[in-house]
């Protein structure tokens, strides 16, 4: 027997089912949840997919700008597929998460070249593309076929184990199976039409509006009557998971090195970065551990350098604190032994640049 019939949900996996969840969550969200947001309202994979990629551990306000300008650039999946990977970067500079970018490139080609441009319809045959996991596959299949089957993201981990009083480690995969499991039987026995198109948004809208990280709204929430840890005011307690991030603190020398061109308009040097680590594959103004190593870079005889104000930038486990160094070179002259170019300051935003790289290049002071 089925548990996530509406009439009736045993214990799986020891977890007591609430009954008639997706109905209430499908009603719920058909009259209250979010209806305006680009991305809604499309059978489009690409666009769903495109947008589930980017609000991978992304606001919804930060996606709102870029969303409309990635599909104005690459309204298809061919469009994107043949595109550099400097315009997929530039375009996506200062969301963050960059192997998102590169994954989604490689997705693209490999859906043209091995797919004929059409996105596979089922969950499994989709978590066979670059940067597709489970719960991103399930998002377009549930979206644009209306297959059954549930996402698990973050925000819907937070609903779900609240509604649950799910009290299992997520940091071990053992219990992260055991909870996709039970995702599993709480949704719609036989969805009809647009079922699975509310219940998945429903679940969407619940974990990023009413059933935040800190303070939930539990009073609003309208599936408090069938949630356990509502009703104890226990909401706090979950997800559980015991391990914690451990950041990192470095210091960093950024040596800004600016240049007249031949027609008077100002250069900087910039270089890749490695494909592999932080900013992995952007350009960026040569980095150090230390302010004497970028010196030894230097030509003789240069002008002083200015030390700039530290930026502060957070990343998932790090917090770089920036030290910008400003070297003025004359004309025709580079730092030795580099592997870089000169671009125009006026040219930088065809380059996938780290956002605080980018933001600071444009406001060099004269």
């Amino acid at each position: 027997m089925s548990a996530g019939r509406e009439g009736g949900a045993p214990a799986v996996a020891g977890a007591v089912l609430p009954i008639g969840f997706a109905k209430v969550l499908m009603h719920w969200q058909r009259h209250s949840g979010r209806h305006g947001l680009p991305w809604q309202g499309t059978h489009d994979p690409y666009r769903v997919w495109l947008s589930e990629v980017m609000l991978q551990q992304t606001q919804v306000s930060t996606v709102l700008d870029y969303y409309p300008r990635f599909l104005s650039r690459f309204p298809d999946v061919q469009a994107l597929a043949s595109a550099t990977p400097d315009e997929v970067m530039a375009l996506w500079s200062g969301l963050g998460y960059y192997s998102r970018a590169r994954n989604l490139h490689r997705c693209a080609q490999v859906v043209v070249a091995q797919h004929a441009g059409i996105f596979p319809s089922k969950s499994g045959e989709l978590q066979t593309l670059p940067g597709i996991g489970a719960s991103t596959a399930a998002a377009i299949a549930a979206f644009c076929h209306g297959e059954r089957v549930s996402i698990l993201d973050g925000n819907v981990r937070r609903v779900l184990t609240r509604l649950l009083a799910f009290d299992g480690d997520l940091a071990q995969a053992a219990q992260q199976r055991r909870l996709w499991e039970i995702a599993q039987t709480l949704l719609p026995e036989q969805p009809a039409a647009g079922d699975m198109v509310a219940y998945t948004q429903g679940l969407m809208d619940l974990g990023a509006t009413l059933c935040s990280r800190s303070r939930p709204s539990c009073a609003a929430c309208p599936v408090l009557a069938l949630c356990r840890s509502g009703q104890d005011g226990t909401a706090s307690r979950y997800p559980v998971k015991t391990r914690t991030l451990k950041r990192r603190h470095e210091s960093w020398w950024l040596l800004v090195l600016r240049s007249p061109s031949d027609d008077g308009t100002q250069r900087v040097w910039l270089e890749r970065r490695p494909n592999q680590g932080i900013w992995a594959g952007l350009f960026c103004t040569p980095v150090f551990a230390d302010e004497a190593s970028a010196l030894t870079t230097l030509p003789p005889n240069t002008a002083r350098m200015r030390a700039l104000s530290p930026v502060a930038h957070s990343l998932t486990h790090r917090e770089l604190r920036l030290h910008p160094l400003l070297l003025d070179l004359p004309p025709m002259v580079s730092p030795a032994g580099a592997d870089g170019r000169w671009v125009a300051l006026g040219g930088i935003d065809a380059l996938g640049l780290p956002a605080p790289v980018r933001q600071l290049l444009v406001q060099l002071p004269d």
